[in-house]
């Protein structure tokens, strides 16, 4: 059984002789969030469009829960919550109000579900200030209630803080994160401001001119992102085992047969060396290093960074 709530095989949605996306292959576990990050026009909409049915893939194949989406779209989409473009609220109405009419054309049976939801982004229950009154950041807020509002398994949110002030992400931010780790919810959420997704995601997919270019944990992304002293060497198989059996080391990187990232900025370079040239090897280059998030984004992408 896979622990893969969304897999994509080479997904690929073409407009007239263009590719918006490009056998793309994505993977998004149970109980994480997955950042979709890539600049404004890369394909993140498209992708998640086509993972609701919104809009049919050219050629690949999308699977929820292990089931091909098409064919199923009654079985699987009731399980989903979207925030894909901002939906039509009536202006004249409150939040409550609104929130009533989406629960009774949708069938939600639970009484406390509108309450709930507005509850979890702060806004508040039966109050008479309506929708027409509200700031971006509070408009944006009642769309992410209403995504939640049926208590969905998997979330998918393009954009969610896209024009929100410091103070409204940092709450959309949270709750996003509480509905993760306590609610135990799948959330896949894309933006184009890497900082965000920095502190949000538990795991990556890059995504430029709609090509996925990278997909890993954060964790690991941040660990290759950040110092480390760099060996161009004879034969790297070999320096890994001398890292390994004499300095007892592990946190290094080959990768390939001359290049080694170590990992450990607390080991001395020159003794290091020393023990590479007395087994043998030949060092023609060793420095400290190191990209940031935005340096990583600019190298893979070969382009230009991103917010």
């Amino acid at each position: 059984m896979s622990d893969y709530i969304i897999e994509t095989k080479n997904l690929t949605k073409m407009y007239g002789m263009g590719k918006s996306v490009a056998d793309l292959n994505i993977h998004v576990q149970k109980g994480r969030i997955y950042g979709l990050l890539g600049r404004n026009g890369a394909g993140k909409t498209t992708t998640m469009k086509m993972l609701l049915g919104l809009t049919q893939p050219t050629t690949g194949e999308v699977l929820i829960w292990e089931k091909p989406l098409r064919g199923n779209e009654r079985k699987i989409l009731p399980r989903i919550g979207s925030l894909i473009e901002a939906p039509s609220f009536y202006p004249n109405l409150t939040a409550t109000e609104n929130l009533h009419i989406f629960a009774t054309l949708r069938g939600v049976p639970n009484p406390h579900a509108i309450k709930d939801a507005l509850d979890l982004v702060r806004l508040p229950y039966k109050d008479k200030k309506l929708f027409s009154q509200y700031s971006l950041g509070m408009k944006q807020r009642l769309a992410i209630a209403l995504a939640i509002m049926h208590d969905p398994e998997l979330l998918i949110l393009d954009e969610p803080i896209n024009g929100l002030d410091p103070i409204g992400i940092a709450e959309v931010r949270s709750f996003i994160r509480q509905l993760c780790d306590e609610k135990g919810k799948t959330i896949l959420i894309s933006s184009h401001i890497l900082s965000e997704i920095s502190l949000l995601a538990d795991d990556i997919g890059i995504i430029d001119k709609g090509i996925l270019l990278e997909e890993e944990s954060l964790a690991k992304l941040e660990q290759r992102s950040s110092k480390y002293i760099h060996f161009t060497i004879s034969d790297t198989a070999q320096a890994a085992r001398i890292l390994e059996q004499i300095f007892d080391e592990k946190q290094f990187l080959i990768q390939d047969d001359y290049n080694i990232r170590l990992y450990n900025l607390n080991l001395s370079v020159t003794k290091i060396v020393s023990v590479f040239i007395e087994n043998g090897l030949e060092v023609s280059e060793a420095h400290t290093c190191g990209d940031s998030l935005e340096e990583h984004f600019k190298r893979i992408t070969g382009g230009e960074g991103i917010a």
